[in-house]
This record gives C-alpha cells, structure tokens and sequence, in this order.
C-alpha cells in the first residue's frame, strides 16, 4: 500500500516545530484553530516556509460561516499573494453561498490569483447541502484536494459519505479526510474508507496564564500540537500501510 500522508494543521510556531519533530508529511498552517482556522500572521508564514516539508496557509479572514463579501474577498486575495511572497508551497481555500453551496465565482477567483500554489478546499464543503455537486464544483475549479469529515461533526460519524465521496471522486481529485482523527481511531476509518491522506491537530490542551485569563486575553487552555501525539498517528498510519 501507498504511505498514507499526514498533515497537521498548526497554529504557532511550537506546534510547527513539534509537527514536522513527529513525522507529519505536510503543513496546514493558521491562526485561531479554536475557531476552526484563520489566516496566520505573514510572520509565521515566513518562518513556516524553511519547514523540511511542504505548507499550506489557511485562506479564511475571519471566524463564523463561509459567506464573504467583497472587502473579504478583496483581503483573501491579498493574502493568497501574502503566502506565495513568503514561499509557501500551497493554500487552503473555501467560500460558500448563504444556502450553504459553493460559491464557485469566488472560489474561481481565488483558485486563479493561487495559480502555481498548491490548493485545498476546506471543510466549507461540509456545511454544503449536497455535497457529491460540491466535489464536482472542486474538481472542475481544478482543487488538489478537498478536506472533509463528510459532512459530519468528524470524519468518523462521516464514514459514509467520505466512502461516497471517495468513489465519486474516482481519481480526479484527492479526498483527505478530517476532524477528529488520531492514532486510537485512524486504523478503523481507513479500514472503513481507503483514503491516501488524513489530517489531524494531534493537539493537547495546555493550561493558560490565570491573569490573562482574568483580563480576556486568553481561555482556560489552548490546543498545542504533541511531537509524541503526531509520531504515534504517524507509527499507526504506518502500521496500517505495512498490513
């Protein structure tokens, strides 16, 4: 069997250094992943670009739904361009209509100034109401991949539609699977979907400094990727490959 990649999506430059310390093959970088991921810093960009393997920035400019307007779009482009100037290897785009379908025009706009970047669509594609016509939308717009948990709060309660989506996909455009994925369950889920690639935090809570928590400046523990907790996912996806 083919080695099954692992990305890890990180928020700092200690997760950055602890994923690629454990084995991940790729790099989803951002700010904010307790919302679900935002554009990190053109800083943290710089730095993730001497990574050993390659990296993809989160496109996204703001928490809450997909549904950007102009002044949004406007600052996603930009910041497409930010990641290709500090030599990143790709981005992570989505963008949806307020029913929730992709918003293919804009989508088309930011897959076109991401020309010569790698890119993957985000888990926008979950909150689709039909989401096998929202990997078409991905394949025709040209996306490597799509990121998804198959419409589903993780990948594991989304087995059947990633199954569906895998066999939809048929070869046209990779799907990784997403959310909720570690080393105790990723040996179940490939047996249930043959995927080639799956992405995870392999996050630990870390305490937070109490009068930063007093002041607002900070919540009760935030998520740090584990060095320990990416090489024990990379060990089993590797276990699962040699069977």
């Amino acid at each position: 069997m083919t080695r099954i990649l692992l990305e890890v999506c990180v928020a700092d430059a200690e997760s950055l250094d602890a994923a690629i310390a454990g084995g991940a093959d790729r790099i989803e970088l951002c700010s904010a992943l307790e919302l679900g991921g935002l554009t990190p810093s053109p800083g943290l960009m710089r730095r993730a670009a001497g990574a050993p393997v390659p990296v993809y920035a989160m496109i996204r400019p703001r928490g809450g739904d997909f549904v950007f307007d102009e002044r949004e779009a406007g600052i996603m482009l930009a910041d497409i361009e930010a990641a290709r100037v500090a030599g990143l290897a790709g981005v992570v785009l989505g963008a949806s209509r307020p029913d929730g379908a992709l918003d293919r025009d804009l989508l088309a706009r930011l897959v076109g100034a991401a020309d010569g970047l790698g890119t993957t669509l985000h888990r926008a594609i979950d909150m689709a109401p039909d989401i096998g016509a929202a990997l078409e939308t991905a394949v025709s717009l040209g996306f490597e991949r799509i990121l998804t948990s198959g419409g589903a709060r993780s990948a594991m309660d989304g087995l059947a539609n990633l199954a569906r989506l895998r066999e939809r996909a048929n070869g046209r455009i990779r799907v990784m699977a997403g959310s909720g994925v570690r080393a105790g369950n990723v040996a179940d889920l490939l047996e249930a979907v043959p995927l080639t690639e799956v992405h995870a935090s392999c996050a630990l809570p870390v305490a937070q400094n109490p009068a930063a928590i007093a002041f607002g400046f900070a919540t009760a523990t935030r998520g740090v990727t584990s060095a320990s907790e990416v090489r024990a996912l990379r060990e089993r996806l590797d276990a699962v490959t040699a069977a």
